[in-house]
């Protein structure tokens, strides 16, 4: 069964830094690009990073410069390192892929403070 497991969320102050991780099924992680989407309490979710399956990433403009995806191909995971958080950064983060054709995970909470 296809699965996708977000952690490394918390709280943090404004400035700080987070890891998050994203182990995903084999299959679905091998032949897909990869993302970071987040949801924050009364918005649509949104992607914030993306990864092809040959590396090549991209990002929202609001993330660039201080976000950083990757992934580890031994491990299935995907990793969203998160530099200089804002408190506008709070939110529900998970992983999916590109497009979002996979179910969702339960996320990770990141929250901001300012």
């Amino acid at each position: 069964q296809v699965q996708l497991v977000e952690s490394g969320g918390g709280l943090v102050q404004a400035g700080g830094s987070l890891r998050l991780s994203c182990a995903a099924s084999g299959i679905i992680y091998r032949v897909n690009a990869m993302g970071w989407y987040r949801q924050a309490p009364g918005k649509q979710r949104e992607l914030v990073a993306h990864i092809s399956s040959g590396g090549t990433s991209g990002y929202t403009n609001s993330v660039k410069g201080r976000f950083t995806i990757s992934r580890d191909n031994a491990k299935n995971t995907v990793f969203l390192q998160m530099n200089s958080l804002k408190p506008e950064d709070t939110a529900l983060y998970y992983c999916n892929t590109v497009p979002s054709d996979t179910a969702w995970g339960q996320g990770t909470q990141v929250t901001v403070s300012s």
